[in-house]
């Protein structure tokens, strides 16, 4: 839908060349949106506010802008109270009835965005780290595309490495049938080869000499560590359709995926002198850094830091991003933000193209401790659903889940407490599918007792529907401040606001016992209601329900 705050705010820009910076009124009573500008030019100019409120205002007026709003007020020392007609505000909300998009559209042009998200470890299932990761870097990747980006997603699995040479080493030893092996067997077979790998030497020296197999790509060895990805890739591809999560395998580009072009990119650092030797390691010393970022170590191995630089350059040269975001833990902040300045002194990163990390806070449990299981160890993923499926429905207990994640800043740790998340009632994700399916069975019931459901909202009269009317016009505004800021939690704040009004417009304003037009009109009120709602649900990743 047309963003009515857009329209405002270019209309009194052309007036005054400010920014009004509207704000949406606390109270409707005295207002929709609200504007200091006044108050401001006053203070460049030394006049007096409300003579330059004044001046603004017949300015607006000589605009043409009485036919969007309605006499604006001047008041308190000079703020502009401004209340949109209630045809304009009815045309807008009959817009969402028209476009099923619901008129999202970002305001800076469309680019192409990488988000690197979930990131999941070969052979080993999906554990509470990576909870958050996948359901934010999901929501974000929806939001980013909703708005009209071209979202490139990466799910950096972690398929290279040192392990593998004691994975493949345990398989041939035990003689393994690859065929019989799961996820869940994968990673047992993790924890036998390191118990393995600790307690014999021998062992120990032929998984060295595994992975250098595995590097020269010898054909058996490079066979069994594909089939340990394939049953790796499938137990992953489960937990995502479980989560509702929009990942599939043509999103893998994991560690082995940069292999070739990592000696390509320490030779041209290293010959344009911004990587040196140091202790026989090739490590690049950062301004701000008390660490040097290590391209290659003493033993002419590889770390995650030329990998890391290696990806953003494959993602800017040959992806064409212009805008870069990783979702991580908070605590590899740190590195990333270390990586992305070796890019920029590589020329690598231009300054076109934004790099942003969005590190996250713990999940934690009832006792506010990290979320671990009674003996210590780490919580598999599939615990924690199963966990919230026992008290809800798999729809209901996702919801749950994935809005508790949300709805908290991101940078603060949140405690998973199943039987707070999956209520009905407050801020809660099931609340907003309560909402959701409360507002479909009146319109199925309108349906079933053939009333007609309009598509044109064309009355506004009670407060409770002027306030929900209103609060549906400023959905696109939200998206594009989530898409730009990259706040999930303000869309589910905006949902949680939008489902309260719709509750307190459906106790104060009857629908199905209203007759003719206003009832038609209530109808397609709640019909606006309901596709922003499934909308919004959406972009979270949440089941928008019919019935609870």
């Amino acid at each position: 839908m047309p963003s009515l705050s857009a329209e405002i705010t270019a209309r009194m820009v052309a007036v005054t060349g400010a920014d009004p910076e509207l704000r949406p009124a606390t109270k409707t009573q005295f207002g929709h949106y609200q504007s200091n500008i006044a108050l401001r030019l006053a203070k460049k100019t030394g006049r007096p506010p409300r003579e330059v409120a004044a001046e603004i205002v017949n300015a607006l007026n000589a605009a043409g802008f009485d036919d969007l709003a309605e006499p604006i007020e001047v008041a308190g020392p000079g703020f502009l109270n401004i209340r949109l007609r209630a045809t304009v505000l009815a045309r807008a909300v009959s817009a969402v009835i028209a476009d099923p998009q619901i008129g999202l559209s970002i305001r800076d042009m469309p680019q192409t965005v990488v988000v690197d998200y979930s990131g999941p470890n070969v052979a080993k299932q999906m554990h509470v780290g990576h909870l958050r990761s996948t359901i934010i870097g999901d929501c974000l990747a929806r939001v980013l595309e909703a708005v009209g980006n071209n979202v490139i997603r990466r799910n950096h699995i972690g398929d290279w490495g040192r392990q593998f040479g004691m994975l493949i080493e345990q398989i041939l030893d035990e003689g393994l049938d690859l065929d019989t092996l799961d996820l869940s067997g994968a990673e047992e077979l993790y924890q036998r080869a390191n118990a393995h790998l600790n307690a014999d030497a021998e062992f120990a020296e032929r998984a060295r000499s595994r992975v250098v197999a595995l590097q020269s790509k010898d054909s058996c060895t490079i066979a069994i560590w594909e089939r340990l990805i394939e049953v790796s890739l499938t137990g992953f591809d489960a937990s995502y359709a479980r989560m509702n999560v929009l990942l599939t395998r043509d999103d893998v580009a994991g560690e082995s995926s940069y292999n070739s072009l990592l000696a390509p990119v320490c030779a041209d650092l290293e010959t344009r002198g911004i990587a040196v030797q140091d202790q026989g390691a090739l490590v690049v010393f950062v301004p701000g850094f008390e660490a040097p970022a290590i391209l290659r170590n003493s033993a002419g191995g590889y770390g995650y830091d030329i990998t890391d630089v290696a990806a953003i350059r494959q993602r800017v040269e040959e992806l064409h991003a212009d805008r870069l975001i990783y979702l991580t833990d908070a605590r590899q902040a740190d590195h990333f933000h270390k990586v992305f300045a070796v890019a920029q002194l590589a020329g690598y990163l231009p300054e076109r193209v934004s790099a942003e990390f969005v590190g996250f806070g713990m999940v934690l449990g009832l006792d506010g401790k990290p979320f671990r299981t009674r003996d210590g160890n780490t919580v598999h993923l599939s615990e924690l659903l199963d966990e919230a499926e026992q008290l809800a429905a798999p729809e209901v207990a996702l919801a749950a889940i994935k809005y508790a994640d949300l709805s908290n800043g991101l940078q603060k740790d949140y405690v998973f407490d199943p039987e707070r998340m999956v209520t009905t009632t407050g801020d809660t994700g099931p609340y907003l599918q309560y909402a959701h399916a409360r507002v479909c069975q009146i319109l199925k019931r309108a349906a079933a007792e053939d009333m007609a459901i309009g598509t044109n909202v064309t009355v506004l009269s009670e407060v409770a529907e002027i306030e929900l009317a209103l609060a549906l016009t400023r959905f696109s505004d939200v998206v594009d401040e989530v898409a730009l800021a990259l706040t999930p939690h303000k869309l589910c704040t905006y949902l949680f606001e939008l489902a309260s009004k719709l509750s307190n417009f459906y106790e104060q304003c009857p629908v199905l016992k209203s007759v003719d037009a206003l009832r038609s009109s209530r109808l397609a009120l709640c019909d606006a209601t309901r596709r922003v709602l499934a909308r919004g649900l959406n972009l979270l990743g949440i089941a928008a329900v019919e019935r609870m």
